[in-house]
């Protein structure tokens, strides 16, 4: 048992590293306070420096870990730059993280067109309205062009503006690490080769 209660056995034991994930989100879902499918995702300008913030993951399979934004932003041309990233989640009331690594791929059309019809129309109307990581002269600007997107789109479905869609991490290592007494804490990653997956053991 964790500290939380839940059952999780020998995660070093689990031989596929995806079902092993959503028993971890599972878990997260059960015992986190606020967005369990949080994540620290990490790009590299075009200087190499590396810039890190917080998203939320949309979905995953066997193809990869799904986020959405909008690639006018610093971090959409810096994944379009580069097609790499990096992605960390966090659960400090599990005590667990898992860090994921690889190219990225755009999802589909069709994807990206159901996850934004999904969203609150607040939302849709805000991915239109933020010009994003872009410098803003006020707060009224922003308000300003918000009234007049909701305006344009006070009636009907609201399309997905070209700049917005989503991303695919397709890892090429999945770590899970898992917090012990005196620091001697489990680490298992997994890393693909072709079409299979190797495990190694980590020391803390």
């Amino acid at each position: 048992m964790t500290e939380t209660g839940l059952t999780t056995g020998d995660f070093t034991e689990e031989a596929e590293p995806y079902r092993l994930f959503a028993k971890w989100l599972e878990d997260a879902t059960a015992s986190e306070p606020n967005d369990p499918n949080a994540l620290a995702l990490a790009t590299v300008d075009s200087d190499g420096l590396p810039d890190v913030r917080m998203v939320l993951l949309k979905g995953f399979d066997e193809r990869g870990f799904v986020f959405y934004t909008n690639f006018e932003s610093a971090k959409g041309r810096e994944i379009l730059s580069s097609m790499k990233a990096a992605m960390c989640f966090h659960w400090k009331s599990l005590r667990r993280q898992v860090r994921i690594r690889g190219p990225v791929e755009q999802v589909s059309d069709a994807e990206a067109d159901e996850y934004y019809a999904s969203r609150p129309r607040g939302s849709r109307i805000g991915a239109w309205a933020s010009k994003q990581s872009r410098p803003l002269e006020s707060r009224f600007a922003l308000e300003k062009a918000v009234a007049e997107y909701t305006a344009k789109h006070a009636i009907g479905e609201i399309p997905r503006p070209p700049h917005w869609s989503g991303f695919r991490i397709m890892p090429q290592s999945i770590e899970f690490w898992h917090d012990r007494p005196f620091r001697l804490h489990d680490r298992v990653v997994f890393t693909r080769s072709q079409d299979a997956w190797d495990k190694t053991r980590l020391y803390p």
